[in-house]
């Protein structure tokens, strides 16, 4: 079921990155656009993740799915499914729902594309632009998805919060070089 809502997501992600360079194309060449989209890429990281490290510390993450073992199983409250029943559209449809996904593109995916100088011209690069992000992004559900079948929910909250703040800390430092990597280059 995973890979058929990847493969949605995947869709709409193909759709996204067409959109992308048929309507900013221009903006491919502009220095000023990049290192725009470069700083205000990296900020949106940067928030992201110490926003993940503050809510750590205050104990404002979640962590109901830890250590069920002690909980009664609710197997009886389960919701009716609704809806959508398709999973490569349910994966269009959560994609599209989600505000950070679109903030993602409109920024990072952006700065990626333009720093990596992806194109229709320059298509092998585009295929392994858009290849790469797909497989990782399966790699990673895939993971997540294992992960949480086989045993997160057994898994301490300390052990949780120390992995986050790993993520997190990526997350800023990832954004630190987002941020200034336009600078960095001469030319474009």
């Amino acid at each position: 079921m995973g890979l058929w809502i990847i493969t949605g997501h995947a869709i709409l992600e193909m759709g996204i990155v067409i959109l992308l360079l048929l309507g900013f194309s221009f903006v491919l060449k502009n220095v000023t656009v990049v290192r725009i989209i470069g700083v205000s890429g990296g900020l949106i990281l940067i928030l992201f993740g110490a926003s993940i490290i503050r809510d750590i510390f205050n104990g404002n993450i979640s962590t109901n799915f830890l250590n069920t073992q002690d909980e009664p199983k609710k197997d009886s409250e389960l919701i009716e499914d609704k809806g959508i029943e398709n999973p490569v559209i349910g994966g269009i449809m959560v994609s599209m729902s989600n505000p950070y996904w679109w903030l993602w593109w409109a920024t990072i995916g952006f700065a990626f594309m333009i720093q990596f100088n992806i194109s229709f011209k320059n298509w092998p690069k585009l295929l392994a632009f858009f290849l790469g992000h797909e497989t990782g992004d399966l790699i990673w559900y895939l993971l997540v998805s294992t992960l949480a079948f086989f045993g997160l929910r057994h898994m301490n909250r300390k052990a949780y919060y120390t992995i986050l703040m790993f993520c997190a800390l990526f997350m800023v430092l990832f954004g630190i070089y987002l941020g200034i990597s336009p600078f960095l280059k001469d030319t474009m």
